[in-house]
């Protein structure tokens, strides 16, 4: 089997994860300008999101061009990585609500912490099955965002009680690093 079906599924279940959290948004009583200032705390969370959503996405698909074939072990640790972004809906919405509150923005670290583990394991396993093609496996295991990034997550957990805008500082700063897909992928699919 290949991966086309597990991309569209996955497609499908980013596609919900945004729309729910847009759908968070209440439309204001008043109706002049000042009405959005209320909501500002809520519109960054959003906007947070929906850039790590983004690039979860876009990862996602580059690293699926990589996929030789679909086994029960490779479709449960995809399940895993949606399991952990289906929950950013959630901590998005109780981060603007609460204005960006120690526990909230902890939350939402955590579960950024835990999508990065996942994404890692799926990526190894689609490692696994290029291990004929020694110089594939080792230019992807040099993959300096995927070991660095759960680091400045779990700084971004701890700092959440010291200040939330330290947390979102490096909430920023590794949306920034993966904001340009993974260029080893782009590579090898050009030599094939």
């Amino acid at each position: 089997m290949k991966a086309n079906r597990m991309e569209a599924f996955s497609d499908g279940v980013l596609a919900i994860i945004i729309t729910i959290m847009v759908l968070e948004f209440k439309v204001p009583e008043d109706h002049d300008w000042y009405a959005l200032i209320g909501l500002g705390p809520k519109i960054l969370s959003y906007i947070f999101s929906f850039v790590y959503i983004g690039i979860y996405w876009n990862n996602h698909h580059h690293l699926l061009h990589m996929v030789r074939t679909v086994h029960g072990r490779l479709m449960w640790l995809n399940l895993l990585l949606l399991f952990w972004l289906s929950l950013i809906p959630f901590t998005t919405a109780w981060m603007g609500e609460s204005h960006f509150a120690p526990t909230p923005t902890a939350l939402y670290g955590i579960i950024l912490l835990l999508s990065a583990f996942s994404y890692r394991l799926l990526q190894r396993a689609i490692i696994q099955q290029h291990s004929g093609d020694s110089s594939f496996v080792v230019s992807m295991g040099k993959d300096w965002k995927v070991k660095l990034s759960p680091f400045l997550y779990l700084i971004a957990v701890l700092t959440a009680y010291v200040s939330s805008w330290i947390s979102c500082f490096f909430f920023v700063l590794v949306a920034v690093i993966w904001f340009v897909p993974d260029k080893r992928i782009e590579h090898a699919l050009r030599g094939q």
